[in-house]
């Protein structure tokens, strides 16, 4: 008959395996148990690190019936590498190679791995700047102007942003660039353009992430709006081949429009959206392709959380 000790030891034992070979859910279930937590208890300890899962959530998790893959559970995945005083990214790579071997068939554009990386870093980046992740603000309209340029490449995009605050205080918002493969983010230029100037800017080369604080020049009460503008030039990578955006909240409408330079015209476009990064790709509709303006666009009149982006083809 074992000794608690031993039951530890094996406990130990397993996990060490698990973290090394995975699958993602035998780690998880090995964690918990190693830890000796009650689910009801992990999901208290998440709850303290600001993420909303459920019960039967961590329970699927585990089990291996379902996988963490939108942005609030992936935030739970990392969080619970420090409630189970696991190493970091050791949940999030076995995640990553989980999703990456279930998706035989993957567009082209940026890996489910590289937007997982991506997600970190940016949380990283907000931590740097004391910006939580909506900044207090509800978005009631975002239109945006997206730049391709004779070289194929991401020259630039223009946002033009209404909010409304839902605390009292609020001066700034925390703006995201996400450059395409190859990029130098230390080389994009932020430029206020409206109601707001440039404050703190932070970038992660690896993955090409940027993010830049917007001062306004009042401070918000609960209620009130805004409306500023402000714009990202990078024309650092090299051929695109796509322009996506990630929502982690529902919200209002959102407006994307991608112009081309008249020498460099892709031969077609459509529209997408994911339910997230891991998720296959679904409402592809064909886009076509204005002949005097060089331009298409999409329009959601309320966002989702997930994926919605714009792709095309050059010859």
């Amino acid at each position: 008959m074992r000794t608690r000790t031993q039951h530890a030891d094996v406990a130990t034992t397993e996990l060490d395996t698990a973290l090394r070979g995975g699958p993602f859910h035998v780690a998880l279930r090995a964690a918990i148990t190693a830890r000796g937590l009650p689910l009801q208890r992990v999901q208290h300890h998440l709850s303290r690190y600001g993420v909303r899962v459920g019960v039967t959530s961590l329970s699927y998790w585990q089990q291996g019936a379902r996988r963490p893959q939108r942005p609030e559970s992936l935030r739970a995945v990392r969080a619970l590498e420090e409630i189970l005083q696991l190493p970091d990214e050791s949940l999030i790579r076995l995640l990553a190679e989980a999703e990456e071997r279930s998706v035989p068939e993957r567009p082209t554009g940026r890996s489910y791995r590289s937007l997982v990386e991506a997600s970190g870093v940016l949380e990283r980046l907000l931590a740097e700047l004391e910006s939580p992740l909506d900044g207090g603000l509800h978005t009631l309209g975002h239109h945006e102007r997206v730049r391709i340029g004779a070289r194929r490449e991401l020259l630039g995009r223009e946002s033009h942003h209404i909010v409304r605050a839902h605390k009292d205080g609020v001066d700034r918002y925390v703006a995201t660039h996400h450059g395409d493969p190859g990029c130098a983010p230390e080389r994009t230029t932020v430029r206020a353009l409206e109601n707001c100037r440039t404050g703190r800017v932070r970038w992660h080369r690896d993955t090409g992430v940027l993010v830049a604080e917007l001062l306004f020049d009042t401070r918000l009460r609960a209620g009130e709006t805004f409306l500023f503008r402000y714009a990202f030039e990078d024309g650092t990578a090299g051929t695109s081949s796509e322009y996506v955006r990630g929502f982690g909240f529902a919200g209002g409408q959102y407006a994307l429009q991608v112009h081309f330079t008249e020498n460099a015209l892709p031969v077609r476009c459509h529209r997408f959206t994911q339910h997230s990064a891991a998720a296959p790709r679904s409402g592809r509709q064909e886009l076509p392709l204005s002949g005097h303006h060089r331009s298409v666009h999409l329009v959601e009149p309320r966002v989702r959380s997930g994926i919605v982006g714009i792709g095309w083809d050059w010859e």
